[in-house]
C-alpha cells in the first residue's frame, strides 16, 4: 500500500510499481490507510509523513498495535535527523528521502521484501479444524467455497492453536514462539490477533477460542466426532 497525498506523485509511483509487477493500493489519506489495514493484508506499506489528516508517524504508531507483522517504510521530504531517528524508533524498515529515483525505490522495495520474506510454516502442509482447512504454505484458510488470506502471524497463531486443540495454549508459549518476547505490548497485539481468528472461525458453531483469564487461550472443537 502506498500512502501519498500528492496526486501527481502518487499516480506516478503507483503506475510505475504496477509496471514493475507489484500489486499496489494507493490511498491519499491516513484514515483510509488505517481502514484498509483493518480489512486487508499487505506485504509492505510506504508512508508519507505529511498527510492532511493523520501524519505518517501516527499511522506507524497505530500499526505497531494493530498490524505489527506488516513492515513499513517512510518516503518523505522531511529529512531532519530527528525525523529519521523517530521513524526508525517506530519500527520502519527504511527511511527514504524525496525526491527519489523510481528505479532506486523498486530496488529498495525488492531488497526489503526479500529480507523479510516469512519462512514457510514447517511440518504439515494442511491442518484441519472443524469445517476449516489451513494451508500452512500459502496461508490460506478454507471454509466450504470461501478462502481467507491470512497474514504470516495469523496463520502461525492459528496453526499453534490447532496443534493444541482443546488444550491450553499459554500466553507465554505463544508470545515467545511467535513474537519472540513475552511483554505487555505483545500481549495486547495477541488479543487483536485472537479477535481476528474468532471472526474467521465464526461460521462453524462447534468452534470457539476461549480466553482463560491470566493464562492463555483454548481452541475448542465441541464436535467430538471430528
Amino acid at each position: 500500500m502506498l500512502v501519498e497525498d500528492d496526486e501527481s506523485l502518487g499516480y506516478l509511483l503507483s503506475e510505475y510499481l504496477k509496471i514493475k509487477g507489484f500489486e499496489i493500493e494507493w490511498v491519499n489519506r491516513g484514515k483510509l490507510a488505517l481502514d484498509k489495514l483493518e480489512k486487508e493484508n499487505f506485504s509492505l506499506v510506504i508512508l508519507d509523513l505529511m498527510l492532511p489528516d493523520i501524519d505518517g508517524f501516527e499511522i506507524a504508531g497505530k500499526m505497531k498495535e494493530t498490524a505489527p507483522e506488516i513492515p513499513f517504510l517512510f518516503l518523505t521530504a522531511r529529512s531532519l535527523k530527528i525525523d529519521v531517528l523517530k521513524g526508525f524508533s517506530l519500527g520502519a524498515v527504511d527511511y527514504i528521502k524525496k525526491p527519489i529515483d523510481e528505479e532506486e525505490l523498486v530496488a529498495r522495495i525488492q531488497a526489503i521484501l526479500s529480507r523479510l520474506q516469512p519462512a514457510k510454516l514447517p511440518e504439515q502442509e494442511f491442518l484441519k479444524i472443524g469445517d476449516y482447512e489451513l494451508d500452512t504454505n500459502t496461508q490460506q484458510l478454507r471454509h466450504n467455497q470461501e478462502n481467507y488470506s491470512l497474514t504470516s502471524r495469523e496463520a502461525k497463531l492459528l496453526a499453534h492453536l490447532i496443534e493444541h486443540k482443546n488444550q491450553l495454549a499459554s500466553h507465554k508459549e505463544i508470545l515467545v514462539k511467535l513474537w519472540g518476547e513475552n511483554d505487555y505490548f505483545n500481549r495486547k497485539s495477541l488479543n487483536v490477533f485472537i479477535s481476528r481468528l474468532r471472526k474467521y472461525l465464526q461460521h462453524d458453531g462447534n468452534l470457539s477460542i476461549e480466553n482463560v483469564h491470566g493464562k492463555g487461550f483454548i481452541l475448542k472443537d465441541h464436535d467430538n466426532r471430528k
